[in-house]
């Protein structure tokens, strides 16, 4: 049986070659591809067309289902159990305020964090870049340009001869 390869992976000395990479790679064809710095390149993302992070919407979705949570509980506990303290009416918002703001941070929170790890693929233990041998060099002084294999334009030889055309050091094929 045929061992499937998660993709070819570039490696690159700089940013300037990565973003040159990456934009060739753009113009041949490839549309799955991924890159892997020791820091935040500008542009990258836009080549490379990463989707945005739709987290800031999960947190006001979040936030105010904390928010009616909150006020709905409060709103039920008063109606079905009426204390008349005072003559103070039994719905008095500012009463309620800071539960409802608890409630509020704690599930905008929540629905963020769940939303990160789900939008990140976590929790992945092992990702098949690791295996690669240069890999932590990433992390350090090196750029690395990894073009899927389920790409439609991925073939591992012309792949591996548009990655040495483009001016990677190294070419490794990545198994998954």
């Amino acid at each position: 049986m045929a061992k499937r390869s998660f993709g070819l992976l570039g490696e690159f000395e700089n940013p300037e070659a990565l973003l040159a990479a990456a934009r060739k790679a753009r113009e041949a064809g490839y549309r799955k591809l991924d890159a892997f710095t020791p820091f935040p390149i500008e542009g990258l993302a836009k080549i490379l067309r990463l989707p945005t992070p739709r987290i800031s919407v999960v947190g006001l979705v979040g936030g105010l289902t904390g928010a009616a949570l909150a006020l709905l509980m409060q709103f039920y506990v008063n109606y079905d159990y009426p204390l008349d303290v005072g003559g103070r009416p039994l719905y008095a918002l500012s009463a309620f305020a800071v539960v409802v703001f608890e409630l509020t941070i704690l599930v905008s929170a929540l629905a963020m964090i769940m939303a990160m790890l789900w939008q990140n693929g976590l929790p992945r233990l092992n990702h098949p870049v690791f295996g690669a041998r240069h890999i932590e060099r990433a992390s350090k002084d090196r750029f690395f340009l990894c073009v899927l294999a389920d790409d439609a334009a991925f073939d591992a030889d012309r792949t591996a001869v548009f990655l040495q055309d483009a001016g990677a050091l190294s070419i490794e094929l990545v198994p998954s």
